[in-house]
């Protein structure tokens, strides 16, 4: 039986909007402007479209001051992110947090990072809020409350960098500025007496790992004897080795890993967010193999985003099969999406759009799928 065109299954989520026609088939169809393809043009991984989508990135990336596409030109490889950037000395990498030296590829601001911080009172709009200990899960061990840690507060970390260009960013005006600059010391001496958690997330904490694992073991020692959880939020670009010692950190606290699958498909995932998803894919494997380690809080979660017109039914299909071999139990959240940055014109995502990926992830086997920011659905 021929599968129907995911485009066609956009058009029955979406009725009624105005449509928009494909640069390449000509074909109408739920379409960000910013792109100008349609799903099943992307999915085909043409010349033309790939050329269109690194033309697209190029520019974003250029009116914030980045390198169009990735630096290869210097001498040694920056190892945090699957970027890969060499860029010459002074030349920043796609983060636009780390640069060219002599010696390598270094931060741009030395031991201090740019990034915002705010006491978020508890429980917050987390990711895997309906899992995590602020509500109780893991009582007594890793939480404060057997049911939700009223009077107590996240320390949010808001890092000024990104590895991806997502044309739908909802944190865009990061780029804008620079906000505070703090070492790792004095990024953990904003832990006070009420502080459960601390979260890392941005932009995205992949470019200033080293930042947050300093921030973490300073933070740990200097409050033993007590519950402090440290969780990351993020797009799962990040060396595997540095995952590898995040993990180490979020298992022994009862924080957890939150990783932002965009898209399974690799074009598709590279026209969203100008970046490849195999490490992101690579890290998501290795944190399920810790999850017999620790009942509850689960060590990971994982989400993804509904972008009307290209994030749907089918990749949904794709990301729960995969969870689902490396462990049924993994929390899985649907995230509702509303239009940002350079995809405006998109609309939010509908509810029938929800219930429909919804289901195909339940009937794949995953037992825990959430749907997130149900009050932007329509």
């Amino acid at each position: 039986m021929e599968e129907i065109p995911e485009r066609e299954i956009f058009l029955k989520l979406y009725p009624g909007i105005e449509y928009k026609k494909c640069k390449i088939c000509g074909k109408s169809g739920v379409i960000a402007e910013i792109l100008g393809i349609c799903i099943d043009c992307l999915y085909e991984q043409n010349e033309e479209a790939l050329n269109i989508i690194r033309d697209i990135h190029g520019r974003i990336r250029q009116e914030y001051g980045l390198p169009e596409e990735v630096p290869q030109e210097g001498d040694k490889e920056c190892p945090l992110c699957v970027n890969r950037c060499k860029p010459k000395p002074e030349e920043k990498g796609l983060c636009g947090v780390r640069k060219g030296a002599e010696n390598g590829v270094t931060p741009i601001y030395g031991t201090r990072a740019p990034l915002d911080w705010y006491h978020d009172p508890l429980p917050t709009n987390c990711v895997a809020e309906w899992v995590c200990a602020a509500r109780g899960v893991g009582w007594p061990e890793y939480s404060y409350s057997r049911s939700t840690e009223r009077g107590y507060t996240n320390l949010a970390v808001f890092y000024r960098g990104c590895s991806f260009s997502c044309v739908f960013c909802q944190n865009w005006h990061f780029r804008l500025k620079e906000g505070e600059f703090l070492t790792p010391s004095e990024l953990a001496s904003k832990v006070d007496r009420r502080t459960a958690c601390i979260c890392y997330f941005g932009g995205d904490p992949a470019p200033l790992s080293w930042h947050s694992i300093a921030t973490s073991l300073i933070a740990r020692d200097r409050e033993k004897g007590r519950i402090l959880r440290f969780c990351w939020e993020t797009n799962g670009s990040i060396n595997p080795r540095m995952t590898r010692r995040i993990s180490e950190i979020a298992l022994k606290s009862g924080g957890t890993v939150k990783i932002d699958l965009k898209d399974f498909t690799p074009s598709l995932h590279y026209a969203l967010t100008g970046a490849s998803n195999e490490w992101t894919l690579e890290n998501i494997e290795f944190l399920a193999s810790l999850i017999p380690k620790r009942g509850k809080p689960p060590i990971l979660v994982v989400s993804t985003l509904l972008v009307p017109g290209y994030v749907g039914p089918r990749e949904v299909d794709k990301i729960s099969k995969f969870l689902y071999k490396l462990n049924p139990d993994i929390p899985y959240s649907l995230l509702a999406f509303y239009p940002h940055f350079y995809a405006h014109d998109l609309p939010r995502t509908s509810r029938a759009h929800a219930m429909a990926c919804r289901e195909v992830a339940l009937k794949n086997g995953l037992r825990n799928v959430h749907i997130g920011n149900v009050g932007l659905l329509w």
